[in-house]
């Protein structure tokens, strides 16, 4: 269940969500509950006044355009996450550093696409639901300026993710 004054907007584009993963909601609740208890920048969220979360479920030709217009990849991905906060804003705002605002925060946006989650989940030889979970909690520390482009952020981001799936009693993604 998501704290009262955590905004968790999802929207179902594409149908096949609803028809083959219906538990998505549960799963996503589950995904900010981990965040919540493990992430330091997320310490602050249940002190806010309110926190705004958008997950779009979308299929590949949504996310292949998305992917083309923000990052100049003419091909559909997993996940693309969209932060509305800087780095600045997240060290002011959600670790404690600053004073909390008196005001609402967009955390960002999270889209997710399920035909390309699908394949890699079966070419992967595991469940949609543990990879989808995987993907969540990804899109959710880059919203919270994790990051993996560079070898030691991703490390720390890689750790991070392996520590919230085993408490989904999910086995290590890499």
């Amino acid at each position: 269940m998501t704290p009262d004054n955590i905004d968790l907007d999802i929207a179902v584009e594409a149908p096949v969500w609803q028809d083959h993963f219906p538990d998505y909601e549960a799963r996503i609740e589950a995904c900010l509950g981990l965040i919540i208890a493990h992430v330091p920048e997320a310490q602050t969220f249940e002190k806010l006044p309110h926190l705004e979360v958008s997950i779009l479920l979308c299929d590949d030709s949504h996310i292949q355009q998305l992917n083309r217009d923000y990052r100049e990849k003419d091909k559909a991905t997993n996940v693309l996450s969209f932060p509305s906060l800087s780095d600045e804003e997240i060290e002011l705002y959600l670790t404690g550093a600053g004073q909390v605002p008196d005001f609402p925060l967009v955390l960002g946006d999270i889209i997710f696409a399920y035909g390309t989650i699908k394949g890699e989940a079966l070419d992967q030889g595991k469940s949609f639901a543990d990879h989808f979970s995987h993907l969540c909690l990804h899109g959710m520390l880059h919203l919270l300026g994790y990051d993996h482009i560079e070898e030691g952020p991703a490390s720390e981001m890689e750790a991070l993710e392996t520590l919230l799936l085993s408490k989904l009693s999910i086995d290590d993604p890499y």
